[in-house]
């Protein structure tokens, strides 16, 4: 008798989480649907432009990496909920009904923001960097609050699926996903938007932050320093990174 209803409450827990699998992909379907598709299509029509530019930097380099591990973070996103669903279990600590509801909740208020975020960029949208380009420096709206609101609420939605679906493979991807996005900030566009905007953008830095509000602002260098003055960067299009500080507060 006690197998019996120990063997019924393993089943009736393992469709539970073949539910919010199922419910994961569905998801993320809405999010890269929400995310990648509308808005792609939204940037189309306002500007005959699609916005993506790609994976930048040789082979090989911090540039590269950050797009090639977004893309496998993407790709760990969909195994997550489907090697579930073909019997991952998830980790023991995160197995809980209140850790998948609130992953649920983070997924779909991630999704919502990365989307108003993304429309608060207007036509300055884009998905990754080109050098030649310049876009207009946007600061106003969710952007006051932090520097990569749009960065922030993706990581929200990827901490939201990991939680609903807590395995190896999910969290797995939600480490690169956090590492990529680390790397694209970092690496790529805060020294492409030091070169491209100079002094506007070492002083929006040095009073935002990053990824949280007060956190991750950057100290300016003096306005006659190369790497704020785009007017003395070297001749010879050197990318070097920005000679900026970190400071927390």
């Amino acid at each position: 008798m006690t197998m019996t209803m120990t063997n019924r409450m393993r089943t009736m827990t393992e469709l539970g989480n073949d539910a919010v699998a199922v419910t994961a992909l569905a998801i993320y379907a809405l999010y890269l649907g929400v995310g990648l598709g509308l808005r792609t299509w939204v940037q189309w029509r306002r500007t005959g432009d699609t916005g993506w530019r790609g994976i930048s930097g040789r082979f090989g380099s911090p540039e590269w990496w950050a797009g090639v591990l977004f893309t496998l973070a993407l790709v760990a996103g969909v195994l997550g909920p489907i090697t579930a669903l073909f019997g991952l279990d998830p980790v023991a600590a995160l197995d809980a009904a209140p850790v998948q509801l609130l992953g649920v909740a983070a997924a779909v208020a991630g999704i919502a923001a990365t989307f108003v975020t993304q429309l608060a960029m207007g036509t300055s949208w884009r998905i990754g960097v080109d050098e030649t380009e310049t876009t207009d420096l946007v600061t106003a709206g969710p952007f006051a609050l932090v520097r990569n609101p749009i960065f922030t609420a993706m990581a929200t939605t990827g901490l939201g699926l990991a939680l609903m679906v807590p395995n190896p493979v999910a969290l797995f991807g939600l480490v690169l996903l956090l590492v990529a996005l680390q790397l694209q900030v970092r690496v790529v566009e805060e020294s492409y938007l030091v070169r491209t905007h100079g002094q506007s953008y070492a002083a929006y830095a040095a009073t935002v932050g990053r990824f949280v509000p007060g956190l991750g602002r950057l100290t300016p260098e003096p306005s006659n320093h190369p790497a704020t003055n785009p007017a003395t960067n070297p001749a010879d299009g050197s990318t070097d990174r920005p000679a900026t500080t970190e400071r927390v507060a």
